[in-house]
């Protein structure tokens, strides 16, 4: 039962803050979200908000990580039409989402970077890991390892900054249009092109 709380308050969390940010989302909102008793937030997360923050974005990171690992998975011999299918997955959330369901790791970290270290740790390291599972799939389809990790770098940064331009406008365009691009380039850099 405990840990079934716990884990409540930590998905609570990275729900409210992928939709409107750390700042914007106050501590009795989310036991409220979670469904969790006031005094059962600082019994699992004495740091308070920031100890929360910092749990929440690395619960998230994982989440997505995983979802990483599986889209390259199942990738066979076209990891490009993976990668394709992942922006495309993007593209769902944020028109299903009426554009408030975007990176729960960018709406942090854009808010965070400057004003906390432990938050901004927390985004960087989830990032890293991304970073790392991309290039592992990259290097899976035949890249080789460095130069899976440079375009593992590219891929990411352009796709973080696609749910940006797309949230912000209310228009999958430059998701789209990201998409195409990353894939161009991808495919280019497989063995057989």
């Amino acid at each position: 039962m405990a840990n079934d709380t716990r884990q409540r308050l930590l998905e609570a969390s990275a729900q409210l803050f992928r939709e409107q940010g750390y700042a914007g989302t106050g501590l009795k909102q989310i036991t409220t979200a979670g469904g969790a008793p006031w005094g059962s937030l600082y019994h699992f997360f004495p740091g308070g908000k920031e100890q929360l923050g910092a749990e929440a974005i690395a619960h998230s990171g994982a989440r997505y990580e995983r979802l990483f690992e599986l889209t390259f998975a199942r990738a066979g011999e076209d990891v490009v039409q993976c990668v394709r299918d992942f922006f495309q997955l993007s593209v769902d959330a944020l028109e299903q989402s009426g554009w408030a369901d975007g990176c729960p790791i960018a709406t942090v970290a854009m808010e965070v970077a400057s004003t906390s270290e432990p938050l901004r740790h927390a985004c960087a390291e989830v990032f890293a890991s991304w970073e790392a599972a991309f290039a592992r799939g990259l290097a899976g389809a035949g890249i080789p390892r460095e130069r899976a990790a440079e375009l593992a770098t590219y891929a990411l940064a352009a796709f973080e900054g696609a749910i940006v331009l797309s949230r912000t406008a209310h228009d999958t365009r430059a998701l789209r249009i990201t998409a195409d691009l990353v894939a161009t380039t991808l495919r280019a850099e497989l063995p057989d092109a």
